[in-house]
């Protein structure tokens, strides 16, 4: 199954890297990249009205993503939400979909994984 077109993928993630080479990646991909340094800075830009799909840090330096998954869906901003983290633990997993993550990415992961998880929301 082929990637949707021209879909926009927001980006919350403190490391500055890791959001570039993201953004790059989907931009190869023909996706739209939408960085976001912090949970707060995608609240206050309004990233939530133009993404299709929010990849988000489970550990941020404010806000975590579990805490932004939680705003967005008490909003009633229906997006996936997949969370990313280096934290492999059960209870880390569980917060994530317990909170409505439908997907949860371990650091490091491969651009097919992420690309694939993308491709299947």
């Amino acid at each position: 199954m082929p990637l949707p077109k021209n879909k926009t993928i927001a980006i919350v993630d403190d490391d500055r890297f890791l959001r570039e080479s993201l953004q790059d990646l989907f931009e190869t991909a023909g996706l739209i990249g939408e960085p976001y340094p912090s949970a707060e800075d995608f609240i206050s830009r309004n990233g939530f009205l133009t993404a299709d799909v929010v990849l988000a840090d489970f550990h941020l330096g404010g806000m975590s993503g579990i805490e932004l998954l939680k705003i967005l869906r008490q909003e009633g901003h229906c997006h996936s939400v997949v969370i990313m983290t280096v934290d492999a633990s059960l209870p880390v997993q569980a917060a994530a979909i317990q909170a409505g993550a439908v997907a949860f990415l371990l650091k490091p992961f491969s651009s097919n994984q992420l690309l694939s998880c993308v491709e299947r929301l």
